[in-house]
């Protein structure tokens, strides 16, 4: 699943090209998770403004056409991934849409389309980020981990108040969004806090440690493209590298890098956990 590295290397490979673009054109092809919240055609003649993300969502926000002001929610769901081809001398290319292509933007910059082979992801209209429909998906989000919001302090008060696993609290989002599985396996081995230690047992000191690894590993993780265990590539087609200096996720009966002990592996929620039973403590 795009985790929030993912959607931010999407967003920045795509932003400053749609930037100032009026929309020519919109196709919408199989359901998605969501419907759109308006008639296709609704859309024409606003302009995109910018590219923004909240969470793993992205927004693009729109103005003029008949509807005024709004924006356009995009999440890429389990495994939907976004490109952007560029309007060239000839006009903007309309390559036929495959299978999976269940959403174009024609723009008269270029062409936004969304793939989905298991339609999970989203878009969807709202007049405003405050309105309902939006509120809806964003409303319960935590907040950013790499922004000044996420303050050490207040994520420790915040853990004082969750008796289950850490892990699990990461993946919730409403603490702090964006740190899906494998950057929450890698900033606990990082801060040396086994995914099963009690959220409400954690130390200022280590909240600490945490809060500075969440940020490192994102920060990373982004500067590397993001991770490409199966099929993400950025809006222009570019795969991510970070999986590839992973110290525990994926890593199971190998040796950890900092001991040399075997990497463990076990289930949460659901989700594949691994962690180093010697380098990080309950």
């Amino acid at each position: 699943m795009p985790e929030l590295p993912e959607v931010e290397v999407t967003r920045l490979s795509f932003a400053s090209s749609i930037a100032g673009a009026r929309i020519l054109a919109v196709r919408v092809g199989k359901p998605l998770r969501w419907p759109l919240q308006c008639e296709p055609d609704a859309l024409l003649g606003m302009t995109v403004q910018q590219v923004r993300r909240r969470g793993k969502y992205l927004l693009l926000d729109l103005q003029g056409g008949r509807l005024g002001n709004g924006l356009l929610l995009m999440h890429l769901g389990m495994s939907g991934s976004l490109s952007f081809t560029p309007t060239t001398a000839f006009g903007v290319e309309l390559a036929a849409a495959a299978k999976h292509d269940h959403f174009d933007l024609v723009t008269t910059q270029g062409l936004l389309r969304l793939n989905d082979p298991r339609r999970f992801g989203a878009v969807v209209y709202a007049p405003a980020e405050q309105s309902p429909t939006a509120q809806k998906l964003l409303g319960k989000l935590g907040v950013e981990p790499l922004t000044d919001a996420f303050d050490a302090k207040t994520f420790h008060s915040e853990l004082k108040k969750r008796q289950t696993a850490i892990k699990q609290v990461l993946l919730a989002g409403e603490l702090v969004v964006g740190v899906g599985n494998i950057y929450a396996s890698e900033a606990l081995f990082m801060a040396g806090i086994r995914p099963t230690t009690r959220a409400a047992k954690i130390s200022f000191p280590r909240a600490a440690k945490l809060h500075a690894a969440i940020q490192e590993v994102l920060a990373r993780a982004i500067a590397k493209g993001g991770s490409t265990l199966q099929d993400f590539s950025s809006a222009k087609g570019e795969s991510g590298y970070f999986q590839l200096e992973a110290k525990v996720y994926d890593r199971a009966h190998l040796p950890c890098l900092d001991c040399q002990t075997p990497i463990k592996k076990i289930v949460q929620g659901q989700r594949s956990t691994f962690y180093c039973s010697v380098c990080q403590k309950p």
